[in-house]
């Protein structure tokens, strides 16, 4: 039934849509689904400044581990790391370039030394982190165009980058997490860094949707909103 029906769902939707475009601020639903750390970072920015500028909108954000399929979960559109965004999709960067760095608290380092190059990690007690599927992450670097991909050990293994940083600020180990997560304890010295040079920028967030559906009016006011806020080098 719900196959019979769908394409007059769609053209109902689409008509909605039609009427959207003749106001002077658009209305309805935004539904976005991203990580957790990509929500943090787009929360303050764009979307509550989304929503101040457009009082009829609401705005739902999911955050899953997971990468999903936005079309099929009922998604408008999603945010992940450029390298993650499916091909068919259409990409809009949300972030300035991004970067992970290895972090440990101070009390860590006077105890442990300080690792000089990626290999050296093997002598240190390092926070796993997992992916969605459960299997380890692996830490990945790169300097004058040699990369390294290092399977490190540890007791510990999160799947959440803020308890990673948790857990390196209580001293349990070096922790591989994003800059931007760590950036306020790394000015405060609650966390260093180590192996800076090992650790390049990359393509960061993009905001994905489908281009073989209509692009809701909502969608495309933070899309305008993402162009205006965000400067991508």
């Amino acid at each position: 039934m719900l196959n019979r029906i769908r394409p007059a769902l769609n053209e109902i939707d689409e008509a909605m849509e039609d009427v959207n475009i003749f106001r002077l601020t658009p209305s309805g639903r935004l539904r976005i689904n991203t990580s957790e750390a990509a929500a943090k970072m787009i929360l303050q920015p764009i979307v509550l400044e989304f929503l101040r500028r457009y009082p009829d909108m609401t705005v739902e954000i999911v955050t899953d581990g997971r990468l999903v399929d936005v079309i099929a979960d009922g998604f408008d559109a999603g945010i992940r790391l450029a390298q993650s965004v499916p091909q068919d999709m259409i990409a809009v960067p949300c972030s300035a370039p991004l970067r992970f760095l290895v972090v440990g608290a101070p009390a860590y380092f006077a105890r442990h030394g300080r690792p000089r190059e990626p290999g050296e990690l093997s002598r240190h007690v390092c926070i796993r982190s997992l992916l969605p599927s459960g299997a380890p992450l692996h830490w990945e670097f790169e300097r004058l165009g040699e990369k390294r991909i290092i399977n490190i050990s540890g007791p510990l293994m999160l799947d959440n980058q803020p308890l990673m940083i948790e857990a390196a600020l209580g001293g349990a180990g070096l922790a591989w997490v994003s800059e931007a997560a760590a950036q306020r304890y790394l000015d405060s010295g609650a966390l260093q860094a180590v192996l800076e040079d090992w650790s390049p920028r990359f393509d960061g967030l993009r905001l994905y949707y489908s281009g073989h559906r209509l692009v809701p009016a909502g969608l495309r006011m933070f899309i305008d909103l993402l162009h205006e806020k965000i400067a991508v080098p």
